[in-house]
């Protein structure tokens, strides 16, 4: 019997020992995935007479807020924002606490979005709406829609939708002035909308994307869309609704002007420029010239003047289009511009694309016995040549061929500018590669109100190749660098070979643009056909 104890003793003995051994770090047992659940609110959902000062809505567990700013809608408006908690901290109920009298009989919705997260795992209680009314029902109509971008193949993302009231104090400039009745976001990449819990009534219905989020349109920052009818609820409230946003052109204006050497003034402008003039209002000599060429900066005219008399100060009648402005400018003396030659092109160029070459003060005369044009052979290029005198640049267009090399020279002189001054010894080599290390693409066009503009983008949507087309043919891009391109088609109705946009106060659409869905592959050596059926 003794033994039989000792035995056992020694088997627990072993247990226990072993049990110790292997304590090890607890598994922690699956991971959280369950988001926080509402256990009571405080007025509960859903109330009607709301009359209460804040409102309480509680958790089964802490919970704190995430992205509130981006995912909160309040509709109607409330100004100033209600004071929301948790803000930094986590808690086992939302706060929202009002500092003044809401409207009355009005129904009121607090969408929060994706903002309600678990504190310990950062499960999402999604989409979360408490709704009251201060009046004694909900209101429960609503409508529903996309937003796209008029120009753009994708619409920006935070697009507000919204709702003003057309009542007494409705006026047409209220969409700069003041909060809109209802506000909701597009829920998604798709753009698409639905603005629920509202009265019945006469709506105008706008969406904005904008900057400083506050409902009101800046028309120099915010991109606009609206519906042109009136909506009237609950007789539309079946309709969807297609909303294209647009930024509006600036009104054109004229800055003030800013010497920058001895012989230039740069004149910035915000607009579009359209048959611009700087005419001279002040008294001068005979000796007086003047050129006006753009730069490389896209929003400026710079003004280039000689006079043999010294000048104090000048004055200018600028005029763009329908626009006139009286500008003046005093002047000192500072730094003489030299002239300096620029080439526009990469080493490599394309079997139909010119050469051109850019100075940074205007030409005035170039002698063509100081250029040679050779090929990797040494041989003369035959060659012509035009002065875009506004880009200040000259053009040199001649026949390329596969893999050759061509070798520009300019002997001092060749370039001379008003000012009588003349270019150092210059030389450039270009580059041409096969046609095999290119891709062609026709593309079939049908129902196509012509002029159209026919934009080729990459995927970031810049321009690389564009064309300008006013019957019906087919449309040849050739030797385009290989890549995925889209296709952006732009009816331009009022023939001036540009994308002409809208204007919300005149109630204008921009003009119509079609993009082709499709990605398209330009692979090397390639020809591809595309048709693209236009709706």
């Amino acid at each position: 019997m003794n033994k039989i104890k000792q035995i056992l003793s020694f088997l627990i003995s072993a247990t226990i020992i072993i049990s110790c051994a292997n304590r090890g770090t607890p598994s922690g047992g699956d991971i959280d995935q369950t988001p926080p659940v509402i256990t009571k609110s405080e007025p509960e959902n859903y109330t009607t007479n709301f009359n209460s000062e804040e409102i309480k809505i509680y958790f089964n567990e802490y919970i704190k807020f995430k992205n509130l700013q981006k995912n909160l809608i309040i509709s109607p408006p409330i100004d100033p924002i209600p004071e929301i908690t948790p803000m930094g901290f986590a808690s086992k109920y939302v706060k929202i606490k009002f500092s003044k009298p809401l409207q009355k009989n009005s129904t009121y919705v607090f969408n929060f979005g994706e903002s309600i997260v678990d504190n310990n795992a950062d499960n999402t209680f999604s989409n979360y709406k408490y709704v009251f009314s201060t009046g004694n029902y909900i209101d429960s109509l609503s409508i529903k829609g996309r937003v796209l971008d008029a120009y753009e193949r994708e619409a920006p993302e935070d697009i507000s939708v919204l709702l003003h009231e057309i009542d007494s104090t409705f006026h047409d400039s209220i969409i700069y002035k003041s909060k809109p009745k209802y506000v909701t976001r597009v829920v998604d990449s798709s753009g698409t909308f639905n603005l629920s819990n509202v009265k019945d009534g006469k709506y105008l219905l706008i969406a904005l994307n904008e900057e400083d989020k506050d409902y009101i349109f800046q028309s120099k920052t915010d991109k606009i869309g609206f519906h042109k009818q009136i909506i009237e609820l609950p007789k539309d409230s079946a309709n969807n609704y297609t909303i294209k946003i647009f930024k509006e052109s600036v009104e054109f204006k004229f800055g003030r002007p800013k010497q920058l050497s001895n012989n230039s003034i740069a004149f910035g402008f915000e607009g579009i420029l359209e048959n611009p003039s700087i005419n001279l209002i002040s008294k001068i000599d005979s000796s007086y010239t003047s050129n006006i060429i753009k730069g490389k900066a896209k929003d400026t005219l710079y003004y280039w003047f000689k006079s043999y008399t010294k000048i104090d100060s000048l004055k200018f009648l600028a005029n763009n289009k329908s626009y006139s402005d009286t500008l003046k400018i005093k002047l000192k003396d500072t730094y003489k511009d030299s002239l300096k030659i620029t080439s526009l092109q990469s080493n490599y160029i394309n079997f139909l694309e010119d050469v051109k070459f850019q100075g940074n003060t205007p030409f005035k005369k170039l002698d063509t016995t100081k250029i040679s044009i050779l090929d990797k052979d040494s041989l003369k290029i035959i060659y012509s040549y035009k002065l875009d005198k506004i880009n200040n640049s000259y053009i040199f267009n001649f026949n390329k061929v596969e893999e050759d090399n061509y070798s520009f020279n300019f002997l001092p002189g060749a370039f001379k500018d008003i000012y009588n001054t003349y270019n150092d010894s210059l030389s450039y080599t270009f580059k041409t590669k096969t046609f095999d290390d290119y891709g062609n693409l026709r593309l079939n066009i049908i129902n196509a109100e012509y002029p159209i503009i026919v934009q080729l983008l990459n995927k970031i949507g810049e321009i690389k190749y564009e064309k300008l087309i006013s019957k019906s043919q087919n449309i040849d891009f050739k030797y385009i660098i290989p890549a995925k391109y889209f296709v952006r088609v732009i009816f331009d109705s009022n023939k001036n070979n540009r994308y002409d946009t809208g204007n919300y106060y005149i109630k204008k659409n921009p003009e119509r643009v079609i993009h082709l869905l499709d990605e398209l592959d330009i692979r090397a050596g390639w020809d591809l056909i595309q048709e693209f059926i236009l709706k």
